[in-house]
């Protein structure tokens, strides 16, 4: 019987790579009645798949960038809440 420390590693390497049948199906075994373990490899499962989703498409990322105005705002502001003087500029 394996381990959950086992099953973890098992889990993780499926994402890479195709288990043995042994591997595979002790891994199984196990998913059955760990109910942590299932949840473990469940929330992999959708890091997994969510990372490849979005490196697919990097042209698809939002390229903001902020005005000058609006960076001086921001400057303006942290230094109140820091209670210095504002930067001369």
């Amino acid at each position: 019987m394996l381990n959950c420390r086992q099953v973890t590693r098992l889990v993780s390497q499926s994402m890479d790579t195709k288990l043995r049948w042994y591997q595979w199906f002790g891994m199984r075994i196990h998913l059955l009645y760990c109910v942590w373990c299932r949840r473990y490899a469940s929330q992999t499962r959708f890091l997994h798949k969510t990372c490849n989703h979005l490196g697919a498409e990097p042209e698809a990322a939002p390229s903001h960038t902020l005005s000058a105005e609006a960076k001086e705002k921001m400057s303006a502001r942290l230094h109140e809440a820091m209670n210095d003087e504002p930067p001369s500029g």
